[in-house]
């Protein structure tokens, strides 16, 4: 994976963890922006420094969702099966299908392709089971659904 492409996969990955840090800690976006930025990109696991984010992509996607979140949510709603709430699905998953659903509606500059392929990964390096296909199938839905005609 190229220096750039990989920022953007650590960024994301990133979004998706502010994202779901925001729902169970009701902090701010702001807030939890500042805090990616002043101690965990610059930060290490087991003493292996981490994969160089690209920042301003994560501050615009994390900022972008919060902006964007009646918008994306009513997207993604219209996708589930019938009776299903977006509530009802796991907090990481919502944030996961958040952060590829304003990629996919208001990122023109990155194929869809792209943006979901990006987004399976990172559901896999969470889960394990179904929920992979389940990601997908919404993100398709939506990919289709905005594409021109």
């Amino acid at each position: 994976m190229s220096a750039p492409r990989q920022a953007r996969a650590v960024a994301r990955l990133a979004a998706v963890q502010a994202l779901y840090q925001m729902e169970v800690s009701g902090a701010g976006v702001e807030t939890v922006v500042r805090e990616f930025r002043d101690h965990r990109f610059s930060g290490d696991l087991e003493g292996e420094p981490l994969a160089e984010a690209d920042e301003p992509f994560f501050g615009d996607l994390t900022r972008g969702v919060v902006e964007a979140q009646r918008e994306i949510d009513l997207a993604i709603t219209q996708r589930l099966a019938t009776g299903w709430k977006l509530t009802r699905i796991d907090a990481t998953v919502r944030a996961i299908l958040r952060c590829a659903a304003f990629e996919l509606l208001r990122r023109k500059d990155i194929p869809h392709e792209v943006v979901i392929n990006e987004y399976l990964e990172i559901t896999k390096s969470f889960f394990g089971g179904t929920e992979a296909g389940f990601v997908n199938g919404v993100l398709d839905a939506i990919a289709r659904s905005d594409r021109p005609a």
